[in-house]
């Protein structure tokens, strides 16, 4: 069963991820354990025979051997960081991708009930029918890839005991001979159903019954992508390229990280603590690294992390008949909604979420930013006659902002301000011109334009 924890961590907070490490199923824990007692094992020995049972002469010859086995331990002679972080990184690639191919009926379902129509027995029997072969077809493919399916349906008599086929169809199936998987076959049932259906008008047009080959075809690529994915592993090559160097490294740990008697002087062996602490840590992360790759590698067994492909079969099957028959034309009356008769209108908050309404909307990075006065003039090319002029406003804002601008103080706030139009002088104005014509002649201008200019300052 998948080990769900998410909502633990659906905020961040002090100890949120350190909650998780006292949990056993689906731990680390349940799946190093007893890699982790072997390797301890093994060093318990090799320490109790370094110590107590070798002669001095022997011990220098196990101390030279140590001192060996440390050298490659300590370089990168074995380059296991390298070789298991790409190994994991493609195993979740993997792992990821056979989650995403996973046959859901979902989209096939609603195109089914929104287009084979008929509210009688006939109508009822063509949906629900289509929609079993696309459920046979999924069982089918999990039955080939996943333990637990087959455990399952371990013969198709059980698939028939299920309901997923009937005795008729078992025949046909069976009758009909071929070397390779047939988890195909349903789906030509359900096309071949389908122009049944379209010649009988219970599809009406050829624009549904092409909306309802391409859902199947959509389907039925899901189920062939599983069944490759099964067939296609990563090189054997490389899984074992992973593992030797991984058990390889920590089998010359044993011998070279061992704690050497530390009066006769050798370099790092200044204590003798019994207990290697840092060695069993780096066991505990590369061990465990490879046996996570170990676990994704393939997610259809009967792991803690495994997918439930028995619970997605009953899920697919009891939404898709639900989809298709007993919500088929099952609507409720259509009525105005409660906020028919209000052109503006707010959703509700409850008290645990009303301090959210505070918050303003985010309208976009560049909203709040804050521009000079002197940013805001307007240019005016060197040969073009005329004297620089400041955007006109409308109302007392505009009159209040004109003034700060003269002033040269004013800031403002870029957030009500959606574009800046180049408004030119005539050529023909005097220099003198006093500052409130010229403010009332660019009102005008921007009221032909019909250009509607907010700002908000401070």
């Amino acid at each position: 069963m998948t080990v769900s924890y998410t909502l633990e961590v659906a905020n961040a907070r002090f100890g949120g991820f350190s909650r998780l490490l006292f949990r056993w199923k689906g731990s680390i824990y349940r799946l190093l354990y007893k890699d982790f007692l072997v390797f301890c094992g093994v060093y318990l020995f090799f320490s109790v025979f370094y110590r107590f049972l070798l002669t001095p002469r022997q011990q220098d010859l196990f101390e030279r051997i140590a001192l060996y086995c440390d050298q490659f331990t300590n370089t990168n002679f074995i380059p296991v960081l390298f070789v298991l972080g790409f190994y994991v990184t493609l195993a979740f690639n993997r792992w990821w991708g056979q989650y995403t191919s996973f046959p859901l009926p979902d989209n096939l379902m609603m195109v089914v009930s929104g287009n084979v129509h008929g509210a009688d027995e006939r109508g009822r029997l063509l949906r629900r029918t289509l929609m079993r072969y696309a459920n046979l077809s999924s069982v089918l493919i999990l039955r080939s890839i996943s333990t637990r399916v087959h455990k399952r349906f371990p013969t198709l008599d059980h698939i028939v005991e299920a309901g997923f086929m009937t005795t008729h169809e078992l025949k046909k199936f069976e009758s009909l001979h071929s070397d390779f998987n047939k988890y195909w076959m349903p789906l030509t049932w359900f096309s071949n159903l389908a122009s049944r259906a379209r010649e009988e008008g219970r599809v009406r047009d050829d624009i549904a019954l092409r909306l309802l080959m391409d859902e199947m075809n959509n389907y039925r690529a899901r189920c062939s992508l599983l069944f490759h994915y099964d067939w296609i592993s990563i090189p054997l090559v490389y899984t074992q390229v992973v593992t030797i160097a991984v058990y390889s490294f920590f089998a010359f740990c044993v011998i070279g990280r061992q704690f050497l008697d530390p009066e006769k002087g050798y370099k790092d062996h200044k204590l003798d603590m019994y207990v290697p602490v840092f060695t069993l840590l780096q066991f505990f992360f590369y061990a465990g690294w490879l046996k996570v790759g170990e676990l994704i590698i393939n997610p259809f067994g009967e792991d803690d992390d495994d997918f439930e492909t028995n619970q997605l079969i009953d899920r697919n099957i009891q939404v898709s008949m639900l989809a298709v028959d007993d919500m088929y034309q099952n609507l409720a009356p259509i009525v105005k909604d409660k906020h028919w008769a209000q052109r503006h209108f707010s959703v509700p908050y409850t008290l645990s979420t009303a301090a959210e309404t505070l918050t303003p909307a985010f309208k976009g990075s560049t909203f709040d930013m804050r521009m000079s006065a002197e940013d805001l003039e307007i240019h005016q090319p060197a040969n073009t006659p005329g004297k620089k002029q400041y955007l006109p406003l409308k109302g007392s804002l505009g009159d209040g902002l004109d003034g700060l601008l003269q002033r040269g103080k004013g800031i403002l706030r870029g957030m009500s301000l959606p574009s800046l139009t180049d408004f030119s002088s005539h050529p023909n104005e005097e220099d003198d011109t006093d500052e409130d014509d010229v403010n009332t002649t660019n009102h005008r201008e921007q009221q032909k334009a019909s250009i509607t200019i907010e700002v908000e300052h401070n």
